[in-house]
């Protein structure tokens, strides 16, 4: 039985191509259709579909809706068609409706437009396509709606007849009138349209004319020679082109630049000379750049800081700050008071308890300003190993950061970094320089 359909099938595309006459054209677009379809529907599989744990249960040939449809067809552009199907379906929609069936078979009418696109422009033989819509229809005696989306494919057999072969899911937008569905068609589809055939005039009889005059040389005889005494173009009836623009020298005002005929042959201006011509430029008075289509950065919040360097445009601020407003005095030297109050045990990364105090004020500080951010440093003496000094100062600052975010500060607000001996604010050759130096140092910021 296999073998049978597939030399169908090999015989049905050898007899398309035996009678197709058309060229397949990129631009061709679809006639006008009337078609007749084929369809069935299954109202149990989507119940599988939403609710797996039942499984996938797919309705028996026997047991699936049953109907046909008239449609009609129309080609927007060469990959693009609008479809307008008239259904209608046998079911029991009181089932839907009631709950109960009725044990009898009612009639269903839809209306659905939609819109196919296909892989290929029409002229293809087999072509995929998309299709989506929006359909409605009078069940018995409840109208209901239902968007329908899904695949399809048509065979054009000479843009005269196409088999279109589709499948849909379908959500419906009534739920008491009717439900999910998954729906499929075939059928065929009439192209009604009649086709131009274009009349081509006979040849008119030779004329009688003198011989032909060239008295420029150029190739154009006189009498179609608008510059007959000065060498021209062919394509411009035989007057020059310095500039080479296509413009005729007598209707170029700038004749030895190259420019554009709705300029009069002159370039496209730049009133603003901002390198953007005019008819790209957006702001065409003033000077701009290319990645805003000529006009100039613009600055949001009005606070002399552009939008490319400022890092709160909706909020004013100074350009030292980024843009963002400056931080209150009081606020920054309560961070720097916790962070000078951050003590740890001697050669280790461990937090001393009378740390916590003010890393708690810290934690109130972040949570009453939820665009605040910290930077948290670690920095040493240079006493030891430089390479012992570095890892210890990160720990260091890594600590302050953990202990932050078990307070429930978020970790993307805050940044960890060790300096270790790298920048010292006092001498390390005394024990007071040295103790100055091994620090933790905290810088708030709302950028």
């Amino acid at each position: 039985m296999k073998q049978k359909l597939t030399l169908i099938l090999a015989l049905t595309l050898l007899a398309t191509s035996g009678f197709s006459q058309k060229k397949m054209s990129n631009d061709s677009k679809k006639g006008t259709l009337l078609g007749l379809h084929f369809n069935m529907a299954d109202f149990n599989a989507p119940l599988g579909i939403k609710n797996p744990s039942t499984g996938k249960v797919y309705s028996r040939f026997r047991d699936l809706s049953k109907g046909f449809s008239l449609s009609y067809w129309k080609g927007l552009t060469n990959r693009l068609d609008f479809s307008l199907r008239l259904n209608g379906m046998f079911r029991d929609y009181n089932l839907v409706t009631y709950g109960t069936p009725q044990q009898k078979t009612e009639f269903g009418v839809e209306l659905e437009p939609s819109l196919n696109a296909r892989l290929f422009p029409d002229a293809a033989l087999i072509n995929p396509f998309l299709t989506v819509g929006i359909g409605g229809g009078l069940y018995t005696d409840h109208f209901g709606g239902y968007v329908p989306a899904g695949l399809g494919a048509q065979i054009n057999f000479n843009s005269v007849t196409y088999l279109f072969v589709q499948g849909q899911y379908r959500w419906t937008l009534s739920k008491k009138t009717l439900g999910d569905h998954l729906f499929y068609s075939v059928g065929f589809a009439q192209n009604i349209g009649k086709e131009k055939v274009k009349v081509v005039p006979p040849p008119p009889p030779p004329p009688v004319v003198e011989a032909p005059k060239d008295r420029d040389g150029d190739g154009v005889l006189d009498v179609d020679d608008k510059c007959p005494d000065v060498k021209g173009l062919a394509s411009l009836k035989g007057c020059p082109d310095r500039d080479g623009d296509g413009i005729a020298d007598g209707d170029d005002k700038c004749p030895d630049v190259a420019g554009l005929a709705r300029y009069q042959g002159c370039p496209i201006p730049d009133t603003d000379k901002d390198g953007i011509n005019d008819e790209q430029d957006k702001c065409p008075t003033v000077p701009g750049v290319a990645r805003y289509q000529g006009c100039p950065i613009p600055d949001t919040d009005g606070d002399g800081v552009n939008d490319e360097e400022d890092k709160c445009i909706n909020e004013k601020g100074p350009a030292s700050n980024y843009g963002c407003p400056v931080i209150d005095e009081k606020i920054v030297e309560r961070v720097n008071k916790a962070a000078q109050n951050v003590f740890f045990a001697t050669g280790s990364d461990k937090l001393l308890a009378k740390s916590f105090p003010k890393l708690n004020d810290v934690v109130s500080i972040l949570k009453e300003n939820p665009s605040y951010k910290v930077n948290i440093d670690g920095h040493t003496d240079d006493v030891g190993k430089d390479e012992s000094n570095q890892t210890l100062s990160e720990k260091r600052a890594a600590s302050v950061k953990a202990y932050l975010v078990s307070k429930g500060v978020d970790e993307s607000r805050l940044t960890s970094t060790g300096y270790g001996e790298t920048k010292p604010v006092a001498d390390n050759k005394t024990a007071a320089g040295r103790a100055k130096n091994r620090r933790v140092e905290m810088t708030v910021r709302n950028y």
